[in-house]
């Protein structure tokens, strides 16, 4: 039996979640599966990976294939170096001490350059917000400004209303009075 570990769609249309499960290669996307080892969501920036790592390295470990995208998540997680780094420690390599150091400092660079992204998302997301309401408040000092020109000529140049001209046009002589 093959054993793959890929993407299991949920959630509702045009807002996919997908579970990452460790299934069977005949079985239908949705259907059964073996386990469920995480989540994946790629609406959020940047995209959310929940994985039990233990175990998606225990099934890697095992002979279970992942998916490309899956494959993807999991470099992106440093389990397929620790992959790398145990069979080198199987076949006399190198020691686990030695494989241990270096997944430590992969992870530790890899979470530094991850946050740094988070934060330039969120500088660049506060940037855009100071830019639009700067630009916002330009309209609108804008239109008050031609507000305000409009209301000195207005008052700079009388204008008569016809209401004013109509009876003066219709007035007639008043008659004398006895």
């Amino acid at each position: 039996m093959a054993v793959k570990i890929r993407l299991s769609r949920r959630g509702r249309k045009k807002l996919a979640l997908y579970d990452v499960v460790v299934a069977d290669a005949r079985a239908p996307r949705d259907g059964k599966f073996i386990e469920k080892i995480g989540t994946y969501n790629p609406a959020t920036v940047p995209a959310s990976i929940v994985l039990d790592e233990n175990k998606a390295f225990d099934w890697l470990m095992k002979g279970a294939q992942p998916s490309d995208t899956v494959r993807a998540m999991l470099s992106y997680r440093g389990v397929t170096l620790r992959r790398h780094l145990q069979i080198g420690v199987i076949k006399g390599a190198i020691t686990q001490e030695q494989a241990d150091a270096k997944l430590a400092e992969w992870l530790k660079s890899k979470e530094s350059k991850i946050q740094s992204k988070i934060e330039g998302l969120a500088s660049a997301k506060q940037s855009a917000a100071k830019a639009r309401k700067e630009a916002e408040i330009k309209v609108k000092e804008a239109r008050a400004e031609a507000i305000r020109k409009k209301a000195i000529v207005a008052e700079a140049t009388p204008v008569e209303s016809p209401s004013s001209e109509a009876p003066a046009a219709e007035e007639t002589p008043a008659e004398p009075q006895a």
